[in-house]
C-alpha cells in the first residue's frame, strides 16, 4: 500500500499543490516554516481523517480561505481496485469525506482504508512527559486498528463531559449522576480491554526491537496501568465493583469538579532493566524506547490486518544517533517512507534506499535530480 500523488487546496500554507510520491522513498528538505509538516500532516489525515498536530479542523485551511481540500490517490497492489482516491474538504461548519466519489457518513468509515504511522521529535516524549502522551499514543493506534474502537471512545468522551459537567456545576442530581456513571463504566471497560490486548502484543514486539537495538545489554518492558482493570473478575463483578468505587469518590469528584477515576486517566509504565524510564531512565533509553514502541506499530498493523502501514518521520533523523538511525533505515525496506528534514548529509542519503527528493519552499514542492 502506498500514496501515489497528493493534491492540496487552501491547505495549510498550500494553495494549490499536486506532488507525485515514489513507492518506497520520498525525501522533503527544507528550512523551517515552509511547509514540510504541514505535507506529512496531509497525508496522516487521509488515515484517521485528523491530524497528529491539532485537535481543531479548521487549523489545517488556510489563512482567510473558506475551506480546505486534500485528495490522495492510494495504490493497494493486493486489493481488486489496486487505485483508490480519497478526498476530504475542510469547512468551518464541518468536514466531507469521500472515498471513490461516494460521501461516507462517519469519519470511522475511512479507518480501513490506509494504515499510517507518524513518527516526530514530540514522539520522543511518549516515555517522558506525561500519561496523556502514552494515552494519545494508544488511542490513535488502536483506532487504525479497530475501527468499533474509535466509535467506543467517542461515546466515552461525550459521558464523559456530561458528567464532568454536572459536577462542575455543581448540581447534585445523584439519580442523573448514576446514569452517568453506569455509561461511563460500559464504555470505560470496553476501552480498558482493548487497550490492554493491545498493550500486551505491543510489549512482545516493543521488547525484541529494543533488545537489538541495544545490542542484548536491555530489556524493556511496558504496562498497562489502568483504575478499572485491577485485577480479573468476571464482567459483572467488575462492571459493580467500578460502580461501587465511582459512588465512593462522590464526594471527591464534586469538590474537584471532574470526574477522578477512569480510562481517561490511565497510563503505560515503561522499564529497561528494571528501572521505570519515566523518571529514571537516560535519553538514550528512553529514545530507544520511544522508537522501539513506534516500530512495532507498523508490525502490528501488518498482523492486524496483512497491510504494510505508510511511514511518516518527520524531522526525526537529526534526533538520533547513528546506531538509531541504522536500525530505523533497516526498517524502511518494505513500506512507504516520507521523510522530513531541513537537510540530509550525503553519507545519510547513500544510506537511504533509493526514491525521490524534493526541496519545499514557502508552500511549493520542487523535485530535486
Amino acid at each position: 500500500m502506498y500514496f501515489k500523488e497528493v493534491f492540496l487546496y487552501n491547505f495549510r500554507n498550500y494553495e494549490e499543490e499536486h506532488v507525485s510520491f515514489d513507492e518506497k522513498i520520498n525525501i522533503f528538505l527544507g528550512e523551517n516554516a515552509q511547509g514540510k509538516t504541514n505535507l506529512l500532516e496531509s497525508l496522516f489525515v487521509m488515515g484517521l481523517g485528523k491530524s497528529f498536530r491539532t485537535g481543531k479542523d479548521t487549523e489545517m485551511i488556510g489563512f482567510e480561505k473558506e475551506f480546505a481540500r486534500i485528495k490522495t490517490v492510494i495504490c493497494d497492489p493486493d486489493a481488486a481496485d489496486q487505485e483508490k482516491e480519497i478526498e476530504i474538504v475542510y469547512r468551518p461548519e464541518g468536514k466531507i469525506i469521500r472515498v471513490q466519489g461516494i460521501k461516507l457518513e462517519r469519519s470511522m468509515e475511512l479507518l480501513e482504508e490506509v494504515y499510517i504511522v507518524v513518527f516526530s521529535p514530540e514522539d520522543l516524549g511518549i516515555i517522558k512527559e506525561g500519561p496523556d502522551k502514552r494515552r494519545r499514543f494508544l488511542d490513535r493506534e488502536l483506532c487504525q486498528l479497530k475501527p468499533v474502537y474509535y466509535n467506543t471512545l467517542g461515546q466515552y468522551k461525550r459521558v464523559l463531559k456530561q458528567r464532568n459537567a454536572l459536577l462542575k456545576n455543581q448540581r447534585r442530581e445523584n439519580v442523573l449522576l448514576g446514569t452517568y456513571d453506569e455509561a461511563l463504566v460500559e464504555h470505560g471497560l470496553r476501552l480498558t480491554r482493548e487497550r490492554e490486548a493491545f498493550v500486551t502484543r505491543l510489549q512482545k514486539i516493543s521488547r525484541q526491537i529494543h533488545h537489538t537495538i541495544s545490542n542484548g545489554r536491555e530489556t524493556l518492558e511496558i504496562g498497562y496501568e489502568s483504575d478499572f482493570l485491577k485485577e480479573k473478575k468476571s464482567e459483572e463483578t467488575e462492571k459493580r465493583d467500578i460502580l461501587a468505587l465511582l459512588e465512593k469518590n462522590r464526594e471527591r469528584d464534586y469538590r474537584k469538579g471532574y470526574t477522578f477515576l477512569g480510562p481517561h486517566r490511565d497510563d503505560l509504565s515503561i522499564s529497561v532493566n528494571g528501572t521505570d524510564i519515566r523518571q529514571f531512565g537516560s535519553q538514550g533509553q528512553q529514545r530507544t524506547a520511544a522508537l522501539s514502541m513506534k516500530l512495532a506499530e507498523i508490525s502490528l498493523i501488518r498482523q492486524e490486518t496483512g497491510k504494510q502501514a505508510i511511514l511518516l518521520l518527520d524531522d526525526v533523523l537529526s534526533e538520533l544517533d547513528e546506531g538509531r538511525q541504522t536500525f530505523l533505515i533497516g526498517a524502511m525496506k518494505e513500506v512507504q517512507v516520507f521523510i522530513t528534514a531541513t537537510n540530509i548529509e550525503e553519507e545519510m542519503l547513500r544510506r537511504l534506499p533509493s526514491g525521490r527528493v524534493f526541496d519545499v519552499c514557502g508552500g511549493r514542492v520542487k523535485r530535486l535530480t
